[in-house]
C-alpha cells in the first residue's frame, strides 16, 4: 500500500514540476522587405542593432524558424508553446500590425497565447556559399537577432545575436577556437546558422534569473 501511495505522489508532482517552467512563446523569425535589393544595412526594429543586408528568401526564414524551435525545446528551460498555437495567433492582420509596431504587437501576441516570455526573431542576411566544403568562391553569410521579452513587465530582457560572414583561419589566428568549431572547412548558411545559433543561446540566462532581472 505504501508503495501504491508513492507511486500516486510521483505520478501527481512530476506534472507539477514541469508546470513551474516559465511558458515560452517561439515567433517565426521575421525579415525586413527591401524595396532596394541591392547590400546596404539594416537597423533591427527592436534593438535597433546594425547589420548587412541582402534578399532573404521564404526557404531560409522557414528553416530557421524550425531550427530556433527545437534548439529552445531542447534546452528544456520553458515551457514551450506549441507551433500550431502560435500560428493560429499570427492571423495576417496581426503580422501586418506586427510590421507597424513589432513591440507591442508582440506583447499583445504573448498576452494573447498567455505565456510568461515571447521569444521574436529577425532574419537580415541568409547568404549560401559557392562552391565546395574544402575551397569557396564565395563563403556563407548569416545575420539575426532574437529578443527576449517578459511578458509581466513588457521588458526585453535578453538579446542573441549573430552576425558573421565565415573567414578563413589565415585572415584571423585570434579565431583559431571558432575555426575548429566550424568543422575547420567552409560551411553552408544552413550549418553556419546552426553552429552560431549554439554560441548564442549558450549565453542565454536560466529561466530564474531572466524572472528575476530587474
Amino acid at each position: 500500500m505504501l508503495l501504491l501511495i508513492l507511486g500516486m505522489v510521483v505520478a501527481w508532482t512530476a506534472p507539477l514540476r514541469a508546470e513551474t517552467k516559465p511558458r515560452l512563446a517561439v515567433l517565426p523569425f521575421f525579415f525586413e522587405r527591401l524595396n532596394n535589393p541591392a547590400r546596404g544595412t539594416v537597423l533591427c526594429p527592436l534593438c535597433k542593432g546594425v547589420f548587412q543586408t541582402s534578399p532573404v528568401s521564404p526557404t531560409a526564414v522557414i528553416y530557421l524558424s524550425r531550427l530556433l524551435y527545437q534548439k529552445m525545446d531542447a534546452l528544456d528551460r520553458f515551457g514551450i508553446t506549441p507551433v500550431e498555437k502560435v500560428e493560429e495567433t499570427l492571423t495576417p492582420t496581426m503580422t501586418e500590425q506586427f510590421e507597424e509596431k513589432p513591440f507591442p504587437t508582440a506583447v499583445q501576441i504573448g498576452k494573447e497565447l498567455d505565456v510568461d516570455f515571447i521569444l521574436v526573431a529577425y532574419l537580415f542576411r541568409f547568404e549560401q556559399r559557392i562552391g565546395s566544403r574544402i575551397g569557396a568562391e564565395k563563403p556563407a553569410s548569416v545575420g539575426f537577432d532574437v529578443h527576449l521579452i517578459r511578458l509581466r513587465d513588457e521588458k526585453i530582457v535578453w538579446i542573441g545575436r549573430f552576425n558573421e560572414t565565415q573567414r578563413p583561419l589565415s585572415e584571423n589566428l585570434l579565431q583559431i577556437g571558432s575555426f575548429f568549431r566550424r568543422k575547420a572547412s567552409w560551411l553552408t548558411a544552413e550549418e553556419l546558422s546552426s553552429v552560431g545559433m549554439d554560441e548564442m543561446l549558450k549565453k542565454l540566462p536560466g529561466a530564474k534569473e531572466l524572472e528575476e532581472k530587474p
